[in-house]
């Protein structure tokens, strides 16, 4: 968000004695993402994500997103949006945006920046640096889905360190629980024994594919039966 709209937001909240009341309904206003890819793979982490921790209620995941993060508690300073991150331990809810001081002083535990030529210098240099000093990220990753690069980082004693990489090139997140590494050109998840987290669409695939085949099943068993003369709808 624009720092002259965020002013002119806490001017119109200011009290009777002047000081600013942070309203906790602020909208997140981040810069349209710079190609269907990267509007995708985010909401692909988003979707899959969800999915896989549907019983969960005890996390929160998001994208593009607005954090304000300012220990003054002032919108018009200390913000930023990464394109995807995780916040355990939190109420399993819609927000308009992550507010730091309205979230018990919670910052996300994993965050993805998903590299373009206009932010990767940002991504890897001084967001880096705000996540490892300020956040305190314990898991903080980049991919790019244009040249494939793919970093992450675990913070070890208050300085990221780079995770080592399977020889498959996944990289294990500690927060998450599971490994985040490239399928078909995009950024997946995987258990820890290696198995791909399936997408909304993959699971209803699947399910289709188990019901056709238990289906197969039963025509192949009622066919055994027909050539032994046994009608199988009087059993």
């Amino acid at each position: 968000m624009s720092e002259p709209a965020i002013v002119d937001r806490i001017k119109s909240e200011i009290t009777a004695d002047g000081i600013p009341f942070p309203p906790s309904d602020l909208l997140s206003d981040e810069p349209p993402l710079e190609s269907d890819l990267h509007r995708d793979q985010i909401e692909l982490l988003i979707r899959t994500l969800k999915l896989w921790w549907q019983e969960r209620q005890d996390f929160y995941a998001s994208g593009n997103l607005t954090i304000y993060y300012s220990p003054r508690q002032k919108k018009s300073e200390e913000f930023r949006g990464p394109d995807f991150f995780v916040v355990l331990g939190t109420e399993k809810r819609d927000r308009n945006s992550w507010i730091v001081w309205h979230e018990d002083g919670k910052y996300p535990n994993v965050i993805v920046e998903i590299l373009s030529d206009s932010t990767a210098a940002v991504d890897r240099g001084l967001k880096k640096q705000i996540y490892q000093d300020t956040f305190r990220t314990p898991d903080y990753f980049w991919f790019d889905p244009v040249t494939l690069e793919f970093q992450g980082f675990h913070l070890v004693e208050g300085r990221y360190q780079p995770i080592t990489p399977t020889p498959e090139g996944k990289l294990w997140s500690q927060q998450l629980e599971l490994y985040l590494g490239m399928y078909e050109g995009k950024l997946r998840y995987f258990t820890a024994d290696n198995q791909l987290i399936p997408t909304p669409e993959e699971k209803a695939q699947q399910a289709e594919s188990r019901a056709q085949q238990a289906q197969e099943e039963v025509n192949r068993l009622r066919e055994i039966l027909l050539a032994q003369g046994i009608d199988p709808d009087n059993i």
